[in-house]
């Protein structure tokens, strides 16, 4: 049996027609370039997510630099991030000349929590950046209220938790990467959401700093070869919109496939005591970009390999704290959290996507329910 982490190729199948139409539709009219598939796809996505403006990019990096570009944040200004996430949250706050704050995460959602915001606080503070790490949100409504009291911006990292909504203590709910100042967000081909090519956005609801972040992101200009502002050169072509038009259409679909194969999943696995199944948050519902495991004991590896040998892929989403990687030395005298690094030690994320069957599904869960037998 063939398994795959991910398989765009299957899923592309199904909605073959639609997508080849809307690129050759680009095509016809040789609108490559901010055409008007990109302003449809803006507006489709601004209707999903219900949110005042989206500024479409050319990648998930790209967002997170133009929304601090925007910010106006300053050489020294300190951004706090957690250190257990891929390395472009951090990347884009060094690269800008300011100090990223890297603070350990919540051992159950793999995300920043209020009280580890409050802790990191400095009058420096200018930002925090949550990620809603896998698919879920971090506990975003207690961010928010600091920020209010702190007067600092939030940046929403939303690049893995596209689709899934943020439950307030009101029980109102709103989509994950509306709730801060700014969210961001990566169409890379395995994303929730995902184009055939790079791809980002940044959203708010916020018109001024819409406005702005639309300057930053096309040369800081409001009017052409008018540059008010220094900005930068990103923008999302008009093939990958025409095909994230199509596949937003699908995404509530898709999201429902995931969490069909996490609960499989979870089944398997909620009674083998050396696992520990995904958490599911009460203020997030969960997408599952991955389904990640704990594995006690110090069996990872083990096991990692292991399902090599028996053809099932799996990845370790992160191995190492970005404090501890060289490009970050420089930039901070973090040289231990406690939690990150023992999740660095026993994360493991298994297959998911939306073709999944459940014979595939049931062969990855006996295989991993032997290995502990």
């Amino acid at each position: 049996m063939k398994i795959q982490m991910v398989d765009v190729k299957s899923q592309y199948q199904k909605i073959k027609m639609e997508v080849d139409q809307g690129i050759q539709e680009v095509i016809d009219s040789a609108a490559f370039i901010n055409g008007p598939a990109v302003k449809k796809f803006k507006e489709s996505l601004e209707q999903y997510l219900n949110a005042e403006v989206v500024i479409p990019c050319a990648n998930g990096t790209d967002a997170l630099q133009i929304a601090m570009m925007a910010l106006d944040l300053k050489p020294g200004d300190e951004v706090i991030v957690p250190a257990f996430t891929y390395v472009a949250t951090a990347e884009v706050i060094a690269l800008l000349g300011l100090t990223p704050v890297m603070v350990d995460v919540d051992p159950d959602s793999f995300n920043i929590t209020p009280e580890i915001v409050l802790a990191a606080l400095t009058p420096k503070t200018k930002c925090v950046v949550p990620v809603n790490l896998y698919g879920q949100n971090a506990e975003l409504e207690g961010i928010m209220n600091l920020a209010d009291q702190h007067e600092f911006y939030v940046i929403e990292d939303n690049a893995q938790a596209i689709g899934s909504d943020y439950i307030f203590k009101d029980g109102t709910r709103m989509k994950s990467g509306t709730i801060a100042h700014i969210g961001s967000t990566s169409f890379y081909p395995s994303k929730n959401l995902g184009a055939y090519g790079d791809g980002g956005a940044l959203y708010t609801n916020d018109l001024a700093l819409g406005e702005k972040m639309r300057r930053v992101a096309n040369h800081g200009q409001g009017k052409k070869y008018v540059h008010d502002i220094i900005g930068c050169n990103s923008r999302l072509d008009s093939i990958q919109a025409a095909i994230l038009d199509v596949k937003l259409k699908h995404l509530d679909d898709y999201c429902s496939a995931r969490q069909e194969v996490a609960d499989r999943y979870d089944l398997a696995f909620i009674n083998v005591d050396q696992l520990q199944i995904p958490k599911r948050m009460s203020y997030s519902t969960h997408v599952f970009h991955q389904y990640t495991l704990r594995v006690k004991d110090g069996r990872r590896d083990e096991l990692k390999s292991y399902l090599s040998e028996k053809g099932i892929p799996s990845m370790i989403y992160y191995p190492i704290p970005l404090y501890k990687q060289e490009a970050f030395r420089s930039y901070t005298e973090v040289d231990f959290l406690p939690v990150t690094e023992q999740l660095c030690k026993e994360v493991i994320s298994l297959p998911i996507h939306t073709e999944m069957s459940v014979e595939e599904v049931r062969y990855v869960s006996e295989t991993i329910t032997a290995f502990f037998n």
